[in-house]
C-alpha cells in the first residue's frame, strides 16, 4: 500500500506549494495570505519507483476552542491520524514563533516519525538562519523551497527512508496470479461491514485476518467456486484501535489505499440516501487509478418504486462516467441479489487483464475508419494506421499514425465502443492513447 504524508504547520507557511510540487499538480489553491486551505486535500505523488498519497491540511492551531479554527485542527488531526509520516512545514524567512512551539509539542507526544522542513530557504544551504529550528526537538532541519523545486527529492527520500518500503518490482512478483483482490469502497453507514458478514458467513468461507502493520490493514482470503479471493482493508474489517472521539471515523485514505492495491472494486452506494458527492468523488478516484469497478446499491428493499427510479436517474446522471461498470441492486441484509454481484466482478477481472491481439486491433481499427472517417481539423485529416495493446488493468490500446493529435474526444468514445463490444471489456475502464509518426525531414535545413 501507498505510503501517506501528512503537510502539518502554521498558516501560510507554504504547505499548499509544497503539496503542488510534491503531485507535480496545481489543484491546491495557493495565494500569499494565510488560512485559504480549511479541508483536507489528497493527491498522488511519486518518486522513483516510489507512489505515496500526499495530504494539504489547513494552518494548524492544536489549541483552538471554537470557530472555524477548532474545525481547522480538527481535520488536521485527522491528517495526522492517517499519516505514515508528518512533514513539519516552517518558515525559514519569518523564523521560529510560539504557534511552531505548540505544533511541535503536540507532535512529539504523538511519536510518529517526523520531518521538520523548512520552506521559503533559498540559498539558505550553509546558513546559520536555521539553527534556530532545532529547539523544536525533532531532529535535523531540511532546507527546501517548494515554490522553485529545491531540495524536494532528498525531503521525500528523509521522509519514505523510515518506513522501510519493499521494492515495488518484488510486490509485484510475489502476488499470486491466481487470486483476485477484491476492495469494498463506499461511504460510511453504506452496509459495506453487513455486506462483508454476509459473503463470510453465508458462504461458509474459510478466513481469517492477519492484522500486524502499522495501518490495521486486514486482508480476508476467501473462495467460491473455485476462484481465490482477497478482500483488501475495508472499514468495518479494520481493528478499532484507538478511536479519537474528535476525530471523523470514516479514513479517506483507508479507501485509496484500498483501491490502489485492489484488482477489482465494488463500490457501494445506498438506495436511501441516492447518490452523493462523497460517493461520486470515490468513483473519480476508482477511475482515475485505472481499476476494474462493479456497482451495487445496498438497502434496495427499504425503498420504493418512486424512489427506486430517482435513484436510477441520479446515477445516470451523476456517475456518467461509469457507464461501462455492471450495475446491481441488493440487500446484504436480506442476503439478495449477491450471487450475480460475484459473476460481475470475476467478469470485470477478466476485461481488464484481456490480452488483444495486434491484427485483431487493426482490423477493428480500419474497419471503423471505413465505417466514420474522423472529422478534418483545418489542413490535417488524421491518419489511424494500426494499433497495439499497450498494457492491461487497465487495458491500453496504442493507435499508430499521422496527425493523431487533432483527433476528437467524440472519436475516441466512438473507437472505444467498438473495441468494447469486441472484446466484451465489461467493467473495466479503457485507455487509448494515440501516437503520431514524426516527419523525419521536418527539422533539416533548408538548403
Amino acid at each position: 500500500m501507498k505510503p501517506v504524508l501528512a503537510l502539518v504547520g502554521r498558516p501560510n507557511v507554504g504547505k499548499s506549494t509544497l503539496f503542488n510540487r510534491l503531485t507535480k499538480s496545481r489543484d491546491a489553491i495557493v495565494a500569499d495570505f494565510a488560512g485559504l486551505t480549511r479541508d483536507r486535500h489528497y493527491g498522488n505523488g511519486r518518486q522513483g519507483k516510489y507512489e505515496y498519497i500526499v495530504i494539504d491540511t489547513g494552518g494548524f492551531e492544536p489549541d483552538a476552542a471554537s470557530g472555524i479554527y477548532k474545525e481547522m485542527a480538527k481535520q488536521t488531526q485527522q491528517a495526522v491520524a492517517e499519516a505514515d509520516v508528518v512533514i513539519f512545514v516552517v518558515d525559514a524567512r519569518a523564523g521560529l514563533s510560539a504557534h511552531d512551539h505548540d505544533i511541535a509539542k503536540y507532535l512529539r507526544k504523538l511519536g510518529k516519525p517526523c520531518v521538520l522542513t523548512a520552506n521559503k530557504a533559498e540559498g539558505m544551504q550553509e546558513g546559520v538562519q536555521l539553527s534556530e529550528f532545532f529547539e523544536l526537538g525533532l531532529g535535523e532541519v531540511i532546507p527546501v523551497s517548494a515554490a522553485h523545486g529545491q531540495g524536494i527529492r532528498s525531503l521525500v527520500e528523509l521522509a519514505l527512508a523510515p518506513l522501510n518500503l519493499p521494492d515495488p518490482d518484488e510486490a509485484d512478483a510475489a502476488a499470486d496470479p491466481g487470486v483476485i483482490k477484491l476492495a469494498v469502497a463506499g461511504r460510511p453507514n453504506v452496509g459495506k461491514s453487513t455486506l462483508i458478514n454476509t459473503w463470510l458467513g453465508e458462504e461458509r468461507l474459510v478466513a481469517f485476518d492477519m492484522p500486524g502493520t502499522t495501518r490495521d490493514a486486514i486482508s480476508v482470503p476467501f473462495e467460491r467456486d473455485g476462484q481465490r479471493f482477497e478482500l483488501v482493508d475495508t472499514a468495518g474489517l479494520r481493528r478499532k484501535g484507538r478511536v479519537f472521539e474528535a476525530i471523523e471515523k470514516f479514513s479517506v485514505v483507508k479507501t485509496l489505499q484500498a483501491i490502489e492495491s485492489a484488482h477489482v472494486v465494488l463500490l457501494l452506494l445506498d438506495a436511501t440516501q441516492g447518490v452523493t458527492d462523497q460517493d461520486a468523488h470515490i468513483a473519480g478516484y476508482i477511475l482515475e487509478s485505472g481499476r476494474a469497478v462493479v456497482l451495487a446499491v445496498n438497502k434496495w428493499d427499504a425503498v420504493d418504486e418512486y424512489e427506486r427510479g430517482l435513484l436510477q436517474r441520479s446515477i445516470e446522471t451523476r456517475l456518467p462516467f461509469l457507464k461501462f461498470a455492471s450495475l446491481h441492486f441488493i440487500s446484504a441484509r436480506k442476503r439478495q441479489g449477491l450471487g450475480p454481484l460475484w459473476t460481475s466482478m470475476v467478469q470485470a477481472h477478466k476485461a481488464a487483464t484481456r490480452k488483444m491481439p495486434t491484427p485483431v486491433l487493426t482490423r477493428l481499427l480500419l474497419e471503423a475508419v471505413q465505417f466514420q472517417s474522423p472529422q478534418r481539423a483545418g489542413l490535417f485529416r488524421p491518419k489511424l494506421r494500426y494499433a497495439h495493446q499497450g498494457g492491461m488493468n487497465p487495458p491500453v490500446i496504442v493507435i499508430h499514425g499521422n496527425s493523431l493529435e487533432h483527433v476528437t474526444q467524440a472519436y475516441k468514445r466512438f473507437l472505444e465502443g467498438r473495441f468494447r463490444k469486441e472484446f466484451d471489456l465489461v467493467g473495466t475502464p479503457l485507455r487509448i492513447e494515440m501516437k503520431s509518426s514524426t516527419n523525419p525531414f521536418a527539422d533539416k535545413d533548408d538548403n
